[in-house]
């Protein structure tokens, strides 16, 4: 038996259950990972909510598609992991098929990658899922290149955080955007060319400032909805605007109509484009892999919470105060040292 957090109806964060259930033997193409730790997701409140890209087909449903731990266990066919391996999860699969919040969990092996070494379960459970992301739509889609522009909203997120970092490395230039100030000096930190407080500036403005008025070539936004249309207008001749979240919540318009109908890139982007292609993956996996030995890259985690505070742990994420990763620590301890149980 293996504790496991799982939601029996769609809700806040008080619905979420920490439950005994039992882990079979993992099937062909399966691995069995004790999980030490837990990366959150936007996604995983979304389904938990009733409001992500797709629904729970049963309940009790359960969560999560990022961890680290090792293996213990090898399905028939496996091959490339032993038992005892170090490793990550990252997002292949459905929340339906798959989920990884628990002591112990069977995951696809094609979704599992090696953890370097010197990264610990913490920093492994906080550094693929955006790193992935970034660089699968801004250079495996994107094909971004030295000197392009990026404009990246929700830049505090652990995702957008990468993306500062993956667009240094490439030699390309990522402007920030944050809705107020109290985060603007960890995003120039963090490496941002610019900041552009919303609530404060002008963003088709201050992006034409900053560009000498030829836009940016690539806008990674987050939040979709009706500012869509502003950045609609700061797209670079040839650029592209991916939409990889939804986290307004509302409507997202097209504005290629209104705009006059220019030669405008947009599309949606979901980490699976990468993750669920082996030659992808593999090619995504040596990217971050050499970023994080040659310290270009590293993981921002924001805060852990034991596994026991799963619910508190979405509340945090809800709020939307963090400045990178938030983790869930399994049977390790916690940032003020007491021991998980």
């Amino acid at each position: 038996m293996a504790r496991t957090v799982r939601f029996h109806e769609y809700g806040g964060a008080d619905v979420l259950r920490i439950e005994d259930v039992e882990v079979a033997a993992p099937g062909p193409g399966e691995l069995v990972i004790r999980v030490d730790a837990i990366g959150l997701n936007r996604a995983e409140v979304l389904f938990r909510g009733g409001h992500y890209i797709e629904a729970a087909r049963e309940f009790p449903a359960r969560l999560g598609a990022e961890a680290a731990g090792a293996v213990e266990s090898v399905g028939a066919g496996v091959t490339g992991f032993r038992i005892g391996d170090a490793v990550s999860v990252v997002p292949a699969f459905s929340m339906n098929d798959y989920a990884v919040y628990a002591e112990r969990a069977i995951v696809p092996a094609a979704a599992v990658v090696h953890r370097p070494e010197g990264l610990d379960a913490v920093a492994g459970a906080a550094v693929w899922m955006p790193y992935l992301t970034a660089y699968g739509a801004l250079v495996d889609v994107g094909g971004m290149r030295a000197g392009d522009t990026v404009v990246l909203t929700a830049a505090s997120s652990s995702v957008g955080l990468a993306a500062i970092r993956t667009a240094l490395r490439i030699g390309a230039v990522p402007i920030a955007t944050t809705r107020t100030s109290a985060k603007k000096d960890a995003l120039l930190k963090a490496g941002a060319a610019a900041v552009i407080v919303t609530e404060e500036e002008d963003v088709v403005e201050r992006v034409r400032a900053l560009t000498d008025g030829r836009g940016a070539e690539f806008i990674f936004d987050a939040i979709a909805g009706p500012g869509v249309a502003d950045l609609a207008k700061v797209v670079a001749p040839g650029g592209t605007l991916f939409l990889y979240g939804a986290l307004s919540g509302e409507v997202t318009p097209y504005p290629g109509f209104d705009l006059g109908m220019p030669a405008l890139n947009i599309r949606t982007y979901t980490l699976h484009e990468v993750t669920t292609v082996p030659e992808r993956l593999r090619r995504a996996e040596a990217f971050v892999a050499s970023g994080l030995r040659t310290g270009a890259f590293e993981p921002v985690v924001d805060r852990t919470f034991p596994l026991e505070d799963v619910a508190d742990a979405h509340r945090y994420l809800e709020a939307g105060r963090q400045v990178g990763k938030i983790v869930v620590t399994v049977g390790a301890r916690t940032d003020d040292g007491d021991a998980a149980a």
